[in-house]
């Protein structure tokens, strides 16, 4: 065994993995009433209004809010990976070393799915396109909004939880334990639907098929990313259930499983279609290149 190299204080994996759920629940809901409050004295909003009515506020004011809540992740996940791990917090999948393809991967892929199921709606006559207002500073802030979305929800379900399952477990059943987890923190999102959760658990399948090769989290980032912005701040569909301004404007009519509803695009059964070839392209993708780094 080499010294360098410290067990974790826990032997198990899918323990440590299970044993931060809660404290992760805890901790996101205290930064995110920490992220109100600030946001309430900036604004000098009700904190009470705030915090009962929190997706309906301003894009800023969610960004905020955001990014207290990124901050909390990010403590708890390096206390855990620090001290209970025993690993440096880049272990969990950040070294940037020949991943430039992966980042590319991903926004390339979020840009794909979302125009394409845009598109389907748009022949099928269940989408008419509007006008195209352009913001810039709405769209900075989408821009850094979603990135730290993909940042707090990817460093804990695939940096943390994945990897820590994958040590106690095949990597495909720690794939799909993962993915069932990352639907369960999106349960209580407004307007969501049977179909919408269903495509939430596939699109952590997605989401994390990359890593079950490479351990590393930029193609997850990226795609997490991409999908989250190119749905709503530029094609102007709902969010997992959550508005934003968006580059384009649309109405959609016609029945929910087929246009997603308040829930956004990735409440329809064109999204289920779209990450199911998502992940079988991208298992190929990666299973390839493992199989070429392990002959090598």
């Amino acid at each position: 065994m080499n010294p360098t190299i410290k067990e974790p204080a826990i032997k198990r994996g899918w323990l440590r993995a299970l044993l931060i759920i809660i404290p992760f629940l805890i901790v996101s809901v205290i930064f995110q009433v920490i992220g109100a409050f600030i946001w309430a004295v900036i604004s000098k909003d009700n904190i009470l209004e705030i915090l009962k009515n929190i997706s309906e506020i301003s894009s800023l004011g969610f960004l905020v809010i955001q990014v207290f809540s990124t901050i909390g992740t990010f403590l708890l996940i390096w206390i855990y990976t620090r001290f209970i791990d025993r690993k440096k917090i880049i272990d969990l999948g950040f070294s940037f070393k020949k991943r430039t393809k992966d980042i590319l991967y991903g926004l390339f892929a979020g840009f794909i799915m979302m125009g394409v199921g845009s598109l389907i709606l748009y022949f099928s006559g269940n989408l008419t396109f509007g006008s195209i207002t352009f913001n810039l500073i709405a769209l900075a802030q989408s821009v850094l909004l979603f990135i730290l979305v993909s940042i707090n929800e990817e460093i804990f379900v695939r940096g943390y939880l994945l990897r820590n399952f994958m040590d106690s477990m095949n990597r495909y059943v720690a794939l799909i334990v993962s993915a069932l987890i990352f639907m369960a923190i999106h349960l209580m999102n407004p307007n969501v639907s049977l179909v919408g959760l269903t495509n939430i658990f596939i699109a952590g399948l997605l989401l994390g098929i990359g890593y079950i090769f490479t351990k590393n989290l930029w193609f997850p980032l990226a795609l997490h990313f991409s999908w989250n912005f190119f749905q709503g701040p530029i094609f102007g569909f709902e969010v997992s259930g959550t508005n934003s301004s968006s580059l384009i404007s649309h109405s959609i009519q016609g029945n929910e499983i087929l246009t997603g509803g308040q829930f956004g695009l990735e409440g329809s059964i064109i999204a289920t279609i779209l990450c199911s070839l998502g992940i079988l392209l991208f298992w190929m993708i990666y299973k390839k290149q493992d199989i070429v780094s392990t002959a090598n």
